[in-house]
């Protein structure tokens, strides 16, 4: 796939996301690795207005090279990226729900999310929440790179969503079910849930690989 190509597809899955209310205002960041570098969208940018020939272009050592200034937020695309080697997109939201739920005292830090239907099995698996830093701050480093060696998804906490994938458009399909998950989470509310057993989580990372 050719680096233009790569920027129109940021660009459309961008807007696509900040349309149907996935990010608002200039919240959210996505990153793209190539074979020699990094796309970034740019700090303060929104999602929603992005420009293909603005996107941040990055070395292989995340040194600026042309475009607009990256988002501050590199710290955690970066240690997504040290983490899960075989990820080439990371998609940072701040879904309601999401991050709704990164801000509960009582969500478990180890699995944030319930398996309640096949595709956040599937596409997510168990969701880690680390701890709350500040945005853009170096500190985050540890606890990206110790949670996500084993999880393509972290929440962080008070701020929203982090997702790896092998792909860019696999990051933002799993950024949606994460979502999704969260919003029926939140709905259900006090209401007992029906969870998927062990056996049938097992099943479905048997038959289904979609996470990278």
């Amino acid at each position: 796939m050719t680096e233009t190509r790569i920027r129109n597809d940021i660009v459309t899955f961008a807007k696509s996301l900040f349309d149907r209310g996935y990010t608002a205002g200039s919240s959210g960041n996505i990153s793209v690795k190539l074979d020699d570098g990094f796309l970034v969208t740019p700090t303060n940018s929104c999602l929603g207005f992005l420009d293909a020939h603005s996107l941040s272009r990055l070395d292989c050592d995340g040194k600026y090279q042309s475009g607009d200034e990256p988002t501050k937020e590199l710290p955690l695309h970066f240690a997504m990226y040290a983490a899960r080697p075989t990820a080439r997109a990371v998609v940072h939201l701040h879904s309601s729900y999401a991050t709704l739920l990164s801000c509960l005292d009582d969500t478990d830090p180890t699995s944030a999310l319930a398996p309640i239907t096949p595709y956040a099995v599937m596409r997510l698996g168990p969701v880690p929440m680390v701890p709350y830093t500040r945005p853009g701050s170096d500190t985050i480093l540890p606890y990206i790179q110790a949670a996500a060696v084993d999880h393509p998804a972290v929440l962080l906490g008070n701020h929203g969503p982090v997702v790896s994938a092998d792909s860019l458009e696999k990051a933002v399909f799993a950024s949606e079910e994460l979502e999704e998950t969260a919003k029926l989470l939140v709905l259900a509310g006090e209401r007992r849930l029906r969870l998927l057993g062990q056996t049938d989580i097992d099943d479905l990372n048997t038959t289904f690989r979609l996470r990278d």
